[in-house]
């Protein structure tokens, strides 16, 4: 039991380390998911120094959390999957929560019928996929709880820069919800930021979005257009419209600063569901910036949140897919000497 919390003790202090050189790491949320995953262990190993019945009821409650919290998410990614897709379309991406809940129900039907049948070959593929996912779900949940953390953090007091990312355009021209509710926390930041004492000069907005090919004009400028028509002082806005991307996002707003302020730092702002993805690229494309987030619908964020989770996911494709062929790999080899 004490090797485990002193293990927990290691990694929060390498989270912490990780934190104050760059809170917009994605390895900080691994080390304050194995953090937290060795605090549990410490505290399960010691449950049976517990007074009596307190580890007797800690296992039931375990096994019914194993038991039924699987079969619940489940039905709630499904229940959810099933509404994105009224409400939002069939796209892919809006697909994403109902091939989750569907995909869990298959690995559980999976589950029984190998224990049922007592088959060796398929014991291994269930094992092995559950080690698959395990993989990919711890990294998950380290995904969206350091998400959680990176979008309650302290907004900096001072900033040249606000930065509102663009999110596409509905009938080609107009500003959808989600993209108002970006530009509406924009002008909010900006507004902070332009009322600190001390400042030499006013923080600039630069709204960040190129024209897509179903588009009738770039997002920046429809963008810019809503700003202005609710007050926003048009001298004090920056159009970038050649992006097509976050990463694009990202690389041309920085042009746009350093041409005009070298040196300079920025709020970047987009949905709460994108902020931490989108402080990962705007780590790697050398911007001094710190993303917030703005309000999303309830039943948008599961979907949106495993879309983004993926994009992360593939942004270190080397260490996870090799990962995964490993633990692939494992089971085929365990296949084939049986």
């Amino acid at each position: 039991m004490s090797y485990a919390f002193a293990v927990a003790a290691v990694f929060l202090l390498l989270f912490a380390l990780g934190v104050r050189r760059d809170r917009r790491r994605f390895g900080n949320a691994v080390l304050l998911g194995l953090a937290v995953t060795f605090f549990g262990i410490g505290l399960l190993a010691g449950v049976e120094d517990a007074p009596a019945g307190v580890a007797e009821t800690v296992m039931v409650g375990g096994l019914l959390v194993l038991g039924i919290g699987p079969v619940v998410l489940a039905g709630l990614l499904t229940a959810n999957g099933v509404k994105m897709v009224r409400k939002e379309g069939r796209s892919p991406s809006n697909l994403l929560s109902l091939l989750a809940g569907l995909g869990m129900f298959g690995v559980m039907v999976l589950a029984v019928t190998a224990a049922a049948t007592e088959s060796w070959a398929l014991r291994i593929v269930v094992v092995t996929l559950l080690l698959v996912l395990g993989y990919v779900s711890f990294l998950f949940v380290c995904f969206v709880g350091y998400a959680f953390l990176y979008g309650r953090m302290r907004l900096r007091r001072s900033a040249d820069y606000v930065v509102v990312l663009g999110s596409g355009l509905i009938g080609g021209s107009k500003v959808p919800p989600l993209l108002a509710s970006r530009l509406d926390r924009g002008r909010e930041v900006h507004a902070r930021l332009a009322a600190y004492e001390g400042r030499d000069s006013a923080p600039v907005l630069i709204v960040s979005g190129g024209q897509g090919p179903d588009e009738e004009l770039p997002e920046s400028h429809a963008m810019a257009d809503y700003l202005v028509e609710r007050g926003f002082p048009e001298d004090a806005l920056v159009r970038e419209d050649r992006s097509r991307t976050t990463e694009e996002n990202m690389l041309f707003s920085r042009e746009l600063m350093e041409r005009d302020r070298p040196g300079s730092s920025c709020v970047i702002v987009t949905n709460n569901f994108h902020a931490f993805r989108a402080a990962i690229l705007a780590r790697r494309a050398g911007v001094d910036g710190q993303v917030v987030g703005s309000p999303t619908a309830a039943y948008f964020w599961p979907s949106a949140t495993m879309r983004e989770f993926a994009a992360v996911f593939l942004q270190y494709k080397v260490v996870n897919l090799g990962t995964l062929g490993t633990l692939i790999l494992l089971g085929a080899l365990v296949w084939a000497s049986r």
